[in-house]
């Protein structure tokens, strides 16, 4: 296991988060986010070019930082990477369940072997950071652990059977370990951040079937602004949060609607998830071994990606939105009977 030195720049007091998968697409965008406010970060990730690219991200916020190499569906190589953070940084206070690899392909066409890899890093990669987690937090009756879902893990869609199987499994796992920690009247915090489609470097690295270029399906959000919401949900935890418009939609769509959205995806599922336009190269697979280099935050869809939305701008400004929300609310009586007065 190979490893990058924690820099020395900040004192032990400050507060020390973990995110599996913070090399790349969003997990990298959350370490950067969570230096830029005040964290210390350890990154628990495969590729040592990746790692020492987030650590220097961190290192250059005048926070310390530390990398180690770790596969997170190997249960004994998270908890050794877990004693090491607390070893060297301090007790952890966040801890951010974000790993992922892909397979894009129809079920029956992808290798047993590659469906397993995939379920056992995107769903038992969590359930070992959340032990991992739990086993220091608990305690000490503190501490916050966020889980990075999908919209996928409230609708399945063709084409990525393992992945959306292991989003809706983290749902399941965390309500059930959610339960368990209110009746344990635990300090300790869980929650659930669904993403909806981002522009990150993973479909440059998915294992995949497809004759096109994989995408992301759109509307596409850059993963700045989803890392945002998850570091918002680290310091002021909520057991649910949804980001974006199209995960509100997929969420209540499928549960008032899903025989529509099984003959929608049917139909658009398979060219949605394609991009003939991009002739950038894959770089690879990821599935088994790290993709050398530092591969950073974004992928290929800067130009059709958004970042912002409405609905993102409500849940990181609630206050503000419930406030505006209630004015209109009372407007709305108010210039009816405005109106009725002048017709009469």
């Amino acid at each position: 296991m190979t490893s990058s030195t924690p820099s020395q720049h900040s004192t032990s007091s400050s507060a020390i988060a973990v995110v599996t998968g913070g090399t790349a697409g969003l997990g990298r965008a959350i370490v950067r986010e969570l230096a830029s406010r005040g964290y210390d970060v350890a990154i628990l990730a495969r590729g040592q070019e990746g790692l020492d690219g987030a650590v220097h991200d961190v290192t250059s916020m005048g926070r310390r930082a530390l990398g180690i190499s770790t596969d997170v569906a190997d249960v004994d190589a998270v908890e050794a990477a877990a004693s090491r953070v607390e070893s060297e940084l301090g007790p952890i206070d966040v801890w951010v369940n974000d790993a992922m690899v892909g397979v894009f392909g129809e079920f029956i066409s992808t290798d047993p072997k590659d469906f397993e890899r995939a379920f056992d890093v995107n769903f038992f990669g969590f359930v070992n950071g959340t032990r991992a987690a739990l086993r220091r937090m608990q305690p000490r009756n503190s501490g916050t652990i966020v889980q990075i879902g999908s919209a996928l893990a409230h609708r399945g869609i063709p084409l990525q059977a393992s992945y959306c199987a292991a989003k809706h499994a983290i749902t399941g796992f965390n309500e059930s370990v959610l339960t368990e920690l209110l009746h344990q009247k635990s300090k300790v915090t869980l929650s659930q951040v669904d993403m909806p489609a981002m522009n990150t470097i993973q479909f440059n690295w998915v294992k995949s079937q497809l004759p096109a270029h994989p995408q992301p399906v759109a509307p596409i959000y850059q993963p700045e602004i989803c890392a945002k919401v998850v570091v918002d949900v680290a310091q002021k935890p909520r057991r649910r949060t949804w980001v974006g418009e199209p995960t509100v939609a997929t969420t209540l769509g499928n549960r008032f609607g899903s025989r529509i959205a099984d003959w929608y995806l049917a139909k658009s599922g398979y060219s949605g998830q394609q991009a003939p336009d991009v002739t950038e190269p894959m770089l690879g697979t990821n599935l088994y071994e790290p993709i050398a280099g530092d591969h950073g935050a974004r992928g290929a869809f800067s130009s059709r990606s958004l970042s912002g939305s409405p609905q993102i701008w409500a849940i990181r400004n609630r206050t503000a939105a419930y406030t505006a929300a209630a004015g209109v609310a009372l407007a709305i009586p108010v210039i009816g009977a405005v109106r009725r007065a002048m017709s009469r």
